[in-house]
């Protein structure tokens, strides 16, 4: 059942596009994953036009880079660049996608997956008392 709706309402399906062309949207870039983004017409009561994103892999929010995470939610009107990088600085860090609950995510010292042992406490702690 799940395969069948993915193939009719899936972001690769034929329908999807055929939605975005009835909502009358236009291409307005893609970014370097192969996510297509997409603006429409101003909507009755709404003062501004619809963005949405088409996405080239899984529909992942996290698979959106910041400068277009940022031209999606109306935080700037500028379109990022093909390469993405005309936002970026030089100290910036290419874009990662969020890893928490796979195996690449990151555990600090001492987390039970990591199978790291906590440091042991050093005796400098006083529990709070409330005056009285």
């Amino acid at each position: 059942m799940k395969k069948f709706f993915t193939l009719i309402f899936g972001t690769h399906s034929p329908l999807y596009f055929l939605v975005a062309l009835l909502m009358r949207g236009r291409l307005v870039g893609q970014d370097h994953l192969g996510n297509r983004y997409y603006q429409g017409e101003r909507r009755k009561g709404y003062k501004k036009r619809r963005r949405w994103v088409r996405y080239a892999h899984a529909v992942e929010a996290t698979h959106v880079p910041p400068e277009w995470h940022g031209w999606l939610h109306y935080q700037t009107d500028a379109i990022p660049n093909e390469d993405g990088l005309s936002f970026r600085q030089p100290w910036q860090k290419p874009h990662l996608p969020n890893m928490t609950g796979t195996a690449l995510a990151t555990l600090p010292k001492g987390h039970i997956l990591s199978k790291g042992q906590r440091q042991k406490a050093t005796g400098d702690y006083e529990a709070w008392t409330p005056i009285e």
